[in-house]
Order: C-alpha cells, then sequence, then structure tokens
C-alpha cells in the first residue's frame, strides 16, 4: 500500500510536467490555525487548509527538492524491506546537486521536516514509510512479546529494560499479564521503580522515556491501552513541562496532529505530583523557583482548550501559581529510598488519587 501511494504522487508530478504545468505539492499546514479540539473524541486534529509548493518557485524550490528525494529514498527502502534511522537519512541526503555548491540539506533538522511533510502530502506515518527514531525509552512487566521472529520477556530484561523501538507495529504481544500501566517522565525514576520491582508488586508495566514521549513510545503504550484494556498513569514532575508530557500523551500535540489517532490516550489520567502532595509530603523546601520561560508555558497550557473549561484544572494551575516554582518527583527520595515505591504510588492508585 505504502508504495502505492509514493507511486501515485511521483505519476501526479510527471502528469504536471507532461502538461507543461509547475509541479506542485499539496502540504497540509501545521500551525495552530489549521489545529482543532473535538471534545467528543478528546482528540487534537488537522484541519483541512493546505498550502502550494512549487518547484520553480525560488521561495520552494529546496524544500520541494527535500520532499521528493525523501519519498524516492523511501520507495527504495520499502522495495528492498529495509529501515533507515533520521540520521542516515540525513546523510543519504547530504550531497551537492550536480553543477552547483548547493547541498540538499545542510542539517538533519531539514531532513526530518521533509520526512514530516511527506508523512503530511502521503497520510503515511514515518514508520511506513521505513524511516525509524533513535530508541529512547524502556519498558518491564510481566508481557510476553515476539518481535521479528524472537520471543522477549519483558520480566526478564535485567536492570536495563526492553528498549522501545521506534516502530512498535510489527510486534505481537503474547503474553500480557497486568493490570495497568505507569508511564514515568524521568529515567532516573523508571530505575527506581524497576529496581524495586513494583512492576512485579503492584502487578504493572512500567515505561519511561526521557522527557517527551516518543512516537514509538506513544504508540506501543496506545496499543497496550486499546488490545488489552491496560489503564494509563502519567507519572511526571510538579511543572509546566509535565503537564505538557500529560497533555500530549492524553490530547495529541500540534505537530503531530495529522496522526492523533494512532497515537494518543484519551483515557489518560495525570498520577504526578500535586501542589497537594507537596504539602501532605513536606516538600516544599525542594521547590525551584520558576523561570520566565516556566511561566510562559504554564501560560499557555493553561489555556489550551481541553483545560480552560476543566475547573479541577484551573484549580490545580492556581496552585501551581501559588506554589510559584516547581518540584521534581524525585524530591520524594527525602521520605525514603524507596518511599515512591511503597507508599507514594501504593496510596495513590488505591484512593484513585489522580486527575483526567
Amino acid at each position: 500500500m505504502s508504495i502505492e501511494v509514493l507511486k501515485k504522487l511521483g505519476k501526479k508530478l510527471i502528469n504536471d510536467i507532461q502538461k507543461n504545468e509547475n509541479p506542485s505539492l499539496d502540504v497540509p499546514i501545521r500551525t495552530l490555525s489549521n489545529i482543532t479540539y473535538d471534545p467528543k473524541t478528546k482528540l487534537i486534529k488537522l484541519g483541512n487548509k493546505t498550502a502550494k509548493r512549487y518547484l520553480f518557485n525560488v521561495a520552494h524550490i529546496k524544500k520541494f527538492v527535500q520532499t521528493i528525494e525523501t519519498a524516492a529514498i523511501s520507495k527504495e527502502l520499502i522495495e528492498v524491506n529495509k529501515h533507515l534511522n533520521l540520521r542516515e537519512v540525513y546523510y543519504k541526503m547530504r550531497r551537492t546537486i550536480p553543477d552547483t555548491n548547493i547541498n540538499i540539506v545542510d542539517e538533519q533538522e531539514e531532513t526530518n521536516k521533509a520526512i514530516e511533510d511527506l508523512e503530511l502530502i502521503t497520510g503515511l506515518s514515518r514508520e511506513q514509510l521505513h524511516f525509524n527514531a533513535d530508541r529512547n525509552g524502556f519498558a518491564a512487566g510481566n508481557i510476553i512479546i515476539k518481535d521479528r521472529g524472537h520471543i522477549i520477556d519483558w520480566s526478564k530484561m535485567g536492570s536495563g529494560g526492553w528498549a522501545i523501538p521506534s516502530n512498535v507495529e510489527e510486534i505481537e504481544f503474547k503474553k500480557v499479564d497486568a493490570k495497568f500501566i505507569i508511564y514515568i517522565e524521568k529515567a532516573a525514576t523508571w530505575e527506581r521503580l524497576n529496581e524495586d520491582r513494583v512492576w512485579e508488586k503492584l502487578n504493572c508495566v512500567i515505561i519511561c522515556s526521557k522527557g517527551q514521549a516518543t512516537r514509538g513510545i506513544r504508540r506501543l503504550l496506545q496499543r497496550l491501552n486499546l488490545e488489552h484494556n491496560l489503564p494509563v498513569y502519567v507519572l511526571v514532575d510538579l511543572d509546566p513541562w509535565g503537564i505538557y508530557i500529560y497533555s500530549v500523551l492524553k490530547f495529541g500535540s500540534i505537530s503531530l496532529a495529522h496522526i492523533s489517532e494512532s497515537l494518543t490516550i484519551p483515557g489518560a489520567k495525570y498520577l504526578g505530583l500535586t501542589p497537594d502532595d507537596v504539602e501532605k509530603y513536606g516538600l516544599k523546601r525542594h521547590i525551584e523557583k520558576y523561570k520566565d520561560v516556566d511561566l510562559k508555558r504554564l501560560e499557555e497550557v493553561s489555556n489550551y482548550e481541553w483545560f480552560k473549561h476543566d475547573k479541577r484544572w484551573q484549580l490545580f494551575f492556581s496552585k501551581m501559581r501559588e506554589l510559584k516554582g516547581k518540584v521534581e518527583i524525585a524530591a520524594l527520595t527525602e521520605r525514603g529510598i524507596s518511599f515512591i515505591s511503597d507508599s507514594y504510588l501504593v496510596e495513590k492508585i488505591k484512593n484513585k488519587d489522580w486527575i483526567e
């Protein structure tokens, strides 16, 4: 299917040339003006606005060539059933156009954006186009999978856990023996929970990324949520960036609004630190004063369409402003090395002390 979509794109451009027309691409616009929020599905969606990109236009030509070059590489990869990492794509594209001193790309950010544009134009995901990002997360729990013919048991991965790949579409779940998932923002917190074998004590799955969840992790979370009915709890720091991480997992993001349906978890629950936790667990001395960039992000997040009409969340944001600073989940270590594993998470889940 993917190869046919790319061929159709190529035929369209050839047809433009044969008709003596300026070859063009219709690229969906990825800005806030073309984003909508559907309160029924709780998803951020991309609108129908597009922009024309022409080959024979000084302002468009470089991006046009980059996009078509990306499509050619994707077609080659699909035909030989191989994949390239985003960095490898950059080096494959980084060459000089014949008879000029102009490179097709000068920086990896250009290839990354070209791939994103190709996704928008074709309606295919990066993974379907055979492009992969770096692994950037770990998982542990009573789950057995089949990945490229290999049987992998997440409960027997030692201290490192199973490294989550960029593309999780081909993974087959052979056994899922868990009640829920805890997604963790910080790798250090994941390591604490893994060493304490929280996944065994609470019969859950623990998954982390280093900051914002990658596409592969978001898709993995969604698959476990939809295919195996595992609730997803999001454990993050008490700061605007932690709330944003939760927001992206639950509602989607502007940059990936075109694939929201394959990444988001509308039922995700916020299990991270709260302003009330700071008082309850005596963490006030660990408050780090907000920087201007933190305050700006707090105002942006609190005014998101999906938050600004929710009284519980608006009270939460108001209390965050009153704290005048942020608190990391790691501050709970003051209460004991394994306090987060033995008490904090147990109490929060037992008392249903989360926010949706």
